[in-house]
């Protein structure tokens, strides 16, 4: 997708697009960089946010961990692809292929060792490319999620920000990435569970929340589609659909019935893309 100014007033309000303006010229971006179609930048508000998207993806795919909840892309996100189309980064990508090509293989695996060992989320998708299928269930998934939600503000039951997710998403598109549907389907299957029971905790931010559940339920969706073609696993994951549908968040009901039955029909179909 090229990043031209009109493709960025599409993703966003007409007044989002003009405080996105004034971002960029107040000189709030402080650091941007790009490896290939991938730009990461830190912007400047009321506090410092972290800014990602994709130069390549539908819309730039863009995420951003501020709290705004209205239509389209933040403010934060605009400066970003607004800077983008007055100058592009530049690539780092050919830097940071030089510096693994000259890198000694002992050192590397020490160093990947050490990073991976510091830091659960990567190593989780290492192991998801790498490593034998997963053994974690969708209960201890779900409680990491869940400590998420306990986390954001502790001193309160009430959630008012939005919540980074894609820890949980990345991994999952890690296994669909190695046609490994069945852990995958546990990943998605514990964010939806988390995000119906913490549902009601949310107090602002509504449209993220409600977009990380679609995206996880439909995800849910296609990886049983993909894991069990004779419909056993299928069946086991209508049954769970339909008794969220009538036990969990009122509002969330008419998405888990049509999940059940879209799973129902699609059985058999073949794997998602």
């Amino acid at each position: 997708m090229d990043v031209t100014e009109e493709a960025v007033r599409n993703i966003c309000t007409n007044a989002v697009f003009e405080r996105g303006e004034n971002y960029l010229d107040e000189g709030r971006i402080g650091e941007i960089h790009r490896i290939e179609t991938t730009v990461t930048a830190v912007v400047s508000g009321s506090r410092q946010y972290d800014v990602r998207i994709d130069l390549t993806a539908d819309e730039f795919d863009p995420w951003c961990d501020c709290p705004y909840n209205g239509a389209g892309a933040c403010k934060h996100v605009v400066a970003v692809l607004l800077r983008c189309v007055d100058k592009l980064p530049p690539d780092e990508g050919d830097r940071l292929n030089a510096a693994l090509e000259a890198a000694d293989a002992d050192d590397l695996r020490a160093f990947l060792y050490e990073t991976l060992a510091g830091d659960a989320a990567l190593r989780e998708r290492f192991v998801a490319r790498f490593g034998e299928d997963s053994t974690r269930s969708v209960d201890e998934l779900r409680a990491a999620i869940d400590r998420q939600f306990e986390e954001t503000n502790s001193d309160y039951f009430v959630v008012f920000e939005p919540i980074d997710f894609s820890e949980w998403f990345d991994l999952a598109a890690e296994y669909r990435e190695q046609e490994q549907y069945a852990p995958a389907a546990v990943v998605y299957r514990a964010l939806v569970e988390s995000l119906d029971d913490n549902m009601e905790r949310v107090d602002g931010a509504y449209d993220h929340f409600s977009q990380a559940f679609s995206q996880a339920l439909d995800g849910y969706v296609d990886c049983v589609g993909a894991t069990d073609r004779e419909g056993d696993a299928a069946a086991d994951a209508v049954a769970f659909l339909n008794e969220r549908a009538s036990s969990g968040t009122s509002f969330l009901a008419e998405h888990f019935e049509r999940a059940a039955a879209e799973l129902q029909e699609g059985v058999g179909e073949g794997s998602p893309e």
